[in-house]
């Protein structure tokens, strides 16, 4: 297996749960195959960064100048991980990934994007439409409609920005140490709201702390809750990082 290297801490919740599905995963893997006790998991290097700083380092969508603080952020994590003999890397949060553009080319070795990973399972699961649901950065930004649409899905319309903020306060209010009840229900509404109950249409719990919401699904990339079908991106961009470590 190739070693693993994961941004982790934005925010810390995901990063547990990325951790302890890529080693389930690799277990699940080695004893379909008949392989004895004890089973093997894939060496993994974490670089957990503090969120509270990243965040203050946020752009403006639009504006490439202003990300880059953050840029030089992230990439100094990935050249770590690479001195860590890390053959392939991974950032266990969605919001990072619109700056995947500009810090990829610098970087040496692959960078598995949850961006990709989702918009497969999105187009696999039968999907014509997608709703997108994240933190300001994720909502805003045209890095997932452009994924979705390599693959044939179609973004639905960007919603308002109240919306937009809305969405960004429930994360960080309800889900950032795990899913309250009062979050789950909200997020609910939301999905209802904006129109993601159309049979031909999936919602992207893209903040990989929505998919906290489902913990019956924390490894189903598409699954059925509540009358609504929901691409869980954490778990979408984990079988693509174990396929990449096993191939």
């Amino acid at each position: 297996m190739k070693k693993i290297g994961l941004l982790g801490g934005m925010a810390w919740p995901s990063t547990i749960d990325y951790y302890r599905a890529i080693c389930t995963g690799a277990n699940a893997h080695f004893r379909e195959r008949g392989h004895g006790l004890p089973l093997p998991v894939p060496r993994i290097t974490i670089d957990s960064i503090n969120i509270a700083e990243t965040r203050a380092l946020r752009g403006c969508e639009g504006d490439e100048a202003s990300w880059a603080a953050f840029d030089a952020m992230l990439r100094g994590v990935f050249m770590r991980l690479k001195v860590a003999d890390c053959e392939i890397a991974a950032m266990a949060s969605n919001t990072p990934h619109a700056r995947l553009h500009a810090i990829r080319d610098d970087v040496d070795i692959p960078i598995i994007s949850i961006l990709d990973e989702t918009a497969k399972a999105a187009a696999n699961a039968g999907a014509a439409r997608a709703l997108v649901l994240g933190t300001s950065v994720t909502m805003q930004g045209g890095h997932y409609p452009a994924a979705l649409a390599a693959q044939g899905v179609e973004a639905l319309p960007r919603p308002g920005e109240a919306e937009i903020e809305g969405m960004q306060r429930l994360i960080d209010t309800d889900f950032h140490e795990g899913a309250t009840e009062m979050g789950c229900r909200v997020l609910l509404d939301t999905c209802a709201r904006l129109g993601g109950g159309a049979s031909d249409t999936v919602v992207l719990l893209a903040c990989t702390e929505l998919p906290l919401a489902f913990a019956d699904h924390a490894d189903d990339p598409v699954f059925e809750a509540e009358g609504f079908k929901f691409v869980n991106t954490a778990a979408a961009h984990v079988r693509g990082i174990l396929a990449a470590s096993l191939a």
